[in-house]
């Protein structure tokens, strides 16, 4: 008899073991609790202990922490019909745990398939330089259209980041070249502007000698000083800059006359 109560008491225990576990959970921080009472929803529960009524009420655990997903490589043909292979990552957290649970059936899934469409869509609107240069500018794109998308679900999309940008080898030399040919222009377009620039200060300086003639004779003798200043076995004579001035005009007058008996 004794034996048959103690049977009976160790029983009683299990089975109150048992409905206490089915009636009592533990929610983290970062869990929250989407109960079900005969198929109805009720109020969100969590953290903490949460008290269930067994056979009566279902739980469903929801994290709230945010999901870093890998968006699978996605083959995508740009606005210039350019090939290339896009890989790119989102992150995502649950901000509504009753509609993560009601409206969708797997966020995860839902969340990724229609990353991959964005990506698609997205990318194939673009041009390749756009795609290589502008990438903060997609990112920003795509996380607004797939935000969008999934906020019916309970879905807060923070960021999505373009990881990597795959294209064919002949159309990376081409850049290559392209690039280098950009680089060549820019180099000649600078040289240009300098020698303008020294063309322009040149004019300057010959008006104001023109308009003073002392100072190409202190030009000359500062010329001289420099040659002389040297170390080589270079002979100088100088000549008065005043013989210059009546040779160089005797040339000049001579020239126009020569001009039509080389013609002959």
């Amino acid at each position: 008899m004794i034996r048959i109560l103690v049977i009976v008491v160790a029983a009683l225990a299990v089975i109150a073991l048992v409905l206490a576990a089915a009636t009592v959970r533990i929610l983290r921080e970062y869990e929250r609790g989407v109960v079900f009472r005969l198929g109805r929803l009720l109020d969100q529960r969590g953290p903490g202990v949460v008290l269930l009524i067994s056979f009566v009420d279902r739980l469903v655990r929801v994290s709230l922490r945010t999901v870093t997903q890998q968006i699978p490589p996605q083959e995508v043909i740009t606005r210039d019909n350019v090939p290339a292979r896009v890989t790119a990552v989102t992150y995502f957290h649950v901000v509504d745990p009753n509609r993560s649970v009601v409206e969708v059936q797997d966020v995860l899934a839902a969340t990724s398939q229609i990353a991959q469409t964005t990506l698609r869509s997205v990318l194939g609107k673009a041009e390749l330089d756009t795609l290589l240069a502008e990438r903060e500018r997609l990112n920003e794109d795509l996380q607004k259209i797939i935000d969008d998308q999934t906020e019916p679900w309970g879905i807060k999309v923070t960021a999505v980041e373009i990881k990597d940008v795959e294209i064919p080898e002949d159309m990376r030399h081409a850049i290559a070249r392209q690039a280098e040919a950009e680089r060549e222009r820019r180099a000649k377009i600078i040289n240009a502007e300098g020698e303008f620039q020294a063309a322009a200060k040149l004019s300057e300086a010959a008006d104001v000698i023109s308009r003073n003639p002392v100072t190409i004779q202190l030009r000359y003798l500062q010329t001289l000083l420099e040659i002389g200043g040297e170390q080589n076995s270079t002979v100088v004579f100088p000549l008065p800059i005043e013989l210059l001035g009546p040779l160089a005009k005797q040339l000049a007058e001579r020239q126009p006359a020569a001009e039509p008996g080389a013609g002959r």
